[in-house]
């Protein structure tokens, strides 16, 4: 093993037994290279003549660029044409932070560490797997899911999904989850959560995030090591009064010594820039201190490197310019309320009595999506077609469920959206 991996090994394994088990075989082994190229390059910066980096630079000094591709950016070219570094722009990974309080004021009082920056959440969760997850390792994870785990995790990772019902009853199943948490044998354990739900549109109430929470806590106490990984990709796109608007990292960030809580969140689809692939990942444990926080950003950021090098600087750089722009809040607002009417319109359709002839809404209240159960009679992949080739309309089809993107409906067309679902069930049923 690098000496480089061994001294992260032994800095982590110092200031927490608990994240030193949680790293998988990969994990105990990556690095951030310190020495070699990037710090020979680094001692380099600012001479007169500096040959060591990999990349063109004019007579003038400023960085090598096509005309025909700097002509469409309105941007210094210093801040789009480079490489960024593997943690991340510095000053992004700052502003992040800082809105990451602002967002969640519980976690105002708590050590986490800097957020490391990923190509987006499909990275940032691969980076995850990469660092946890080891081969036929089970993952805990809610059902219904985001399709894409299967492939970061199962195909990715080789492991195992532990699957449990999302809802009991019309909320979320606690039951479900103490069974895999608190009944299930001592050890290790991989925790997934994601809200708002993709596919669902579901968040739990405040109370049940505690009762979430609790249970975590209590199968810490009884010996478990956990590693809990939140996916909130639609952070703060919450439509109800009662439902948990921070997201449940603020509450795992210090719950107990054997919990370590990841966030994966970005601007994909907070700040509606989803080709852009800004996202960070955040650590937090209880008694998190500099030298432990260090060394996971390390050991991220070597994962980083080692997969993509870095991500986007000119995305990086476009959405730090927006985060310091004075009219950020306001057009986020404006947008978020958008979202919000089709959500309210959503809910009052699918009130419609007739509609449960054939399909009623799984539990919804944020996010940008929702789901209709489907009559256990009916083949989704036939109504799916229908829709396609006689009402003009799309709708993802998953077993005994259709998923409706209200966020890409206009609020006039969302009435005729159910009715087109509504007939062509009707249809499916016609011999």
């Amino acid at each position: 093993m690098n000496p480089q991996a061994l001294e992260l090994n032994q800095t982590i394994q110092t200031n927490s037994q608990a994240v030193f088990s949680l790293l998988s075989h990969k994990g105990k082994r990556i690095f951030f290279p310190k020495k070699g190229i990037l710090s020979q390059s680094a001692q380099a910066k600012g001479k007169k003549i500096n040959a060591t980096i990999g990349a063109a630079i004019e007579d003038d000094g400023t960085p090598m660029r096509l005309a025909s591709i700097a002509n469409e950016i309105n941007i210094d070219p210093s801040r789009a044409f480079p490489y960024a570094p593997s943690f991340g722009r510095p000053d992004l990974r700052k502003k992040w932070k800082e809105m990451l309080l602002e967002k969640n004021p519980t976690l105002k009082s708590k050590a986490i560490s800097n957020p490391i920056v990923t190509n987006a959440l499909t990275h940032g969760l691969s980076i995850c797997g990469y660092l946890f997850v080891d081969h036929e390792e089970k993952i805990t994870i809610p059902n219904p899911y985001w399709g894409n785990y299967n492939l970061i995790f199962q195909n990715g990772c080789d492991a195992e999904f532990d699957k449990f019902s999302l809802f009991e009853t019309g909320s979320f199943n606690l039951a479900g989850l103490k069974e895999k948490l608190i009944e299930a044998p001592t050890g290790k354990k991989v925790l997934l959560l994601n809200f708002p739900n993709n596919p669902t549109g579901y968040t739990p109430s405040i109370q049940d995030v505690k009762s979430i929470c609790d249970l975590i806590l209590k199968s810490a106490k009884q010996g478990n090591n956990l590693v809990v990984l939140i996916d909130d990709a639609y952070f703060g796109l919450v439509y109800e009064n009662g439902i948990e608007k921070e997201s449940i990292f603020s509450y795992l960030a210090d719950i107990h010594e054997n919990v370590l809580a990841v966030k994966i969140d970005g601007a994909t689809k907070e700040d509606y820039v989803w080709g852009f692939r800004v996202g960070f990942l955040t650590f937090g444990i209880k008694g998190g201190n500099k030298e432990l926080y260090e060394s996971l950003e390390a050991k991220t950021a070597g994962a980083v490197r080692g997969n993509i090098s870095n991500a986007s600087n000119l995305s990086q750089s476009l959405v730090l310019s927006a985060y310091s722009s004075k009219t950020y809040k306001a057009e986020k607002d404006e947008k978020n309320k958008i979202l919000n009417t089709r959500y309210a319109k959503v809910k009052e359709v699918v009130k419609q009595e007739k509609f449960k002839e054939y399909f009623e809404p799984l539990p919804f209240n944020s996010g940008y999506f929702m789901c209709l159960k489907l009559d256990s009679l009916l083949e989704e992949e036939k109504i799916r077609n229908i829709l396609l080739d006689e009402f003009d309309t799309g709708v993802i089809a998953m077993p005994n469920i259709l998923r409706v993107a209200f966020s890409a409906v206009a609020e006039e067309n969302i009435e005729e959206l159910f009715e087109n679902i509504y007939q062509a069930c009707k249809k499916s049923t016609k011999k």
